[in-house]
């Protein structure tokens, strides 16, 4: 196979959580320019009218939405139910759903840390449960989750997206040891500090800003277009010889 060929994702079927904003959005869309048709899933999808619609469909793949709140675990089960019956066999799963709440460890209610270990950890474990089986079961299959640069180090006043970070870099590994030699590869993107929704917190306060900012040897915050190349290798044979590994997209902060 000539290298180009081994980033070709043509034929198959992503299913991307997360898709409708930011860093889910720009994976989509790389994964569509790369070949493959894109099954979307976020809590206020549109599925004929949002951007990530239009930008997959203007690739010339097909764009199929659905709806789901993942701190709902019916609904997650109704969708994964919904997905066996309407849906193509899916060759790539990215894990990128998530959610972060702020609130000093002290005061951290317990419906904060319920709904982000229930949205970024309990949810993922249970889609890639329930796709990976049928992965399982074809011989092949390609998951990706989106960790964090949390998943090594504690952040301030977000214990639970921390824990759940954590936890998913541990769960990569997991499901790598059972699944590598099925002919499943499990891996890991960690996103640094990126400009969107989830840190205009951060980049609104302006110490923060230029501290975080003056740490990050590439000396630019990351733009969500910087996800397409590395999901796109993880989803296609490129990565076949990767197993359980957490790619970190960073800027060379964890470096520094």
């Amino acid at each position: 196979m000539m290298t180009a060929e081994l980033f070709d994702l043509s034929g198959k079927t992503a299913l991307v959580t997360g898709c409708r904003r930011g860093i889910g959005l720009a994976m989509a869309v790389g994964l569509a320019e790369a070949g493959a048709d894109v099954i979307g899933v976020s809590a206020s999808l549109d599925p004929e009218n949002d951007e990530v619609v239009r930008a997959v469909r203007a690739t010339g793949r097909r764009f199929t939405g659905y709806q789901c709140d993942f701190a709902d675990r019916d609904a997650l089960k109704a969708l994964l139910a919904q997905l066996a019956t309407e849906a193509p066999a899916i060759d790539i799963l990215v894990n990128n759903a998530g959610t972060i709440l702020r609130a000093p460890a002290a005061e951290h209610p317990d419906e904060f840390w319920d709904k982000v270990i229930e949205v970024n950890l309990s949810a993922q474990f249970l889609i890639t449960r329930e796709i990976g089986r049928k992965m399982l079961e074809a011989g092949a299959g390609k998951i990706i989750f989106t960790a964090s640069l949390l998943s090594y180090q504690g952040g301030i006043t977000v214990p639970g997206y921390a824990a759940s970070k954590g936890g998913i870099q541990q769960l990569t590994m997991a499901f790598a040891n059972e699944w590598a030699s099925r002919g499943i590869n499990v891996n890991a993107v960690a996103p640094g500090y990126i400009a969107t929704d989830n840190t205009e917190a951060l980049r609104n306060d302006a110490g923060r800003a230029e501290s975080i900012l003056a740490r990050i040897p590439a000396g630019r915050w990351g733009e969500p277009d910087d996800f397409k190349g590395p999901v796109v290798f993880l989803a296609s044979a490129a990565s076949n010889y990767v197993h359980g590994a957490t790619l970190l997209v960073d800027g060379g902060w964890m470096g520094r």
